[in-house]
């Protein structure tokens, strides 16, 4: 398999997998705790591999790993503070595991989240947290064996910059992706320029827009363009927020009517395309349809 960054030179475009947290809690998993998703690495592993097998067999030509709440931080709001590498290491191995059992090429990225709720984003933290923590959990993923980091749904221009930081630190190819409003802006009200700006140095490989509505990402990824040559990606939700303040589990989009907004984000420069909260595998291989 060649590196992820050779592959990021071909013109195909890469098909990215679907929402996992959400996935694991249409399965019938509590993801209602502090921990939200990391929990069932430990109650349910072989659903986890299970949810990233169905993302491959959909077309996945890249799984990001179940380490969405797998910060130090995260866990020790459940007494599990000391886990943090150990369960990182778990949750690679899963997706490594399920590339291996499917018999697909595929890249295994490790996410990197906000060290708060993705839509929360006054809550802030000093320069040398935010690097010193997203560096242990990129570290820890580094050890793990992912092929890729990806610092996703990050809400603010500070906390880009230092997860940026802390990916390039690895070694690691790795990508940025925001988490923007129905205006085309962060979360945080800052716009995408700063953000590209503040990431830059770093040499992130690509840079996205994911969790933002699917009928709405279009305006931030033309915005990312505008500000950025490198390769794009975009990976929407199909439900709504509430004034920043919750994420509404909605059907907005059926996986045809998904499909088509992925046909728009192709069309408007895209070369990653795929699925964050609510979308299921069905989503995913809807958008093979327009990827070909």
């Amino acid at each position: 398999m060649q590196p992820f960054v050779e592959r990021l030179k071909r013109p195909e475009p890469i098909i990215l997998d679907g929402g996992t947290g959400t996935e694991l809690a249409r399965r019938g998993l509590d993801t209602g705790t502090p921990i939200w998703s990391a929990l069932a690495l430990m109650e349910a592993p072989h659903i986890v591999e299970q949810v990233h097998a169905d993302y491959l067999a959909a077309g996945a030509e890249v799984i990001i790993t179940n380490t969405f709440r797998t910060h130090r931080r995260n866990l020790e709001t459940v007494g599990l503070g000391a886990e943090a590498a150990r369960l990182t290491a778990l949750a690679v191995a899963i997706a490594q595991q399920a590339v291996r059992n499917t018999r697909r090429v595929a890249y295994v990225a490790g996410s990197i989240s906000p060290l708060e709720d993705s839509y929360s984003p006054h809550l802030t933290h000093s320069h040398a947290t935010y690097l010193t923590e997203h560096g242990e959990l990129a570290a820890n993923l580094a050890a793990a064996g992912v092929d890729l980091l990806l610092a996703e749904t990050i809400n603010t221009v500070a906390e880009s910059a230092a997860a940026a930081e802390a990916a390039a630190a690895c070694g690691l190819p790795f990508g940025v992706s925001w988490v923007c409003g129905d205006d085309g802006r962060l979360l945080s009200g800052e716009n995408l320029a700063e953000a590209v700006d503040a990431v830059a140095p770093h040499g992130p490989a690509f840079l996205a827009i994911n969790c933002t509505p699917a009928p709405v990402l279009g305006r931030a990824l033309e915005a990312l363009r505008a500000a950025s040559a490198l390769p794009l990606g975009a990976y929407a939700n199909i439900g709504h927020t509430d004034t920043l303040a919750a994420w509404q589990h909605t059907q907005d989009a059926s996986p045809a009517e998904y499909a088509a907004c992925g046909a728009k984000w192709l069309e408007m420069g895209a070369q990653l395309i795929g699925g964050c909260c609510n979308t299921t595998p069905d989503h995913i291989a809807a958008l093979q349809t327009v990827s070909a």
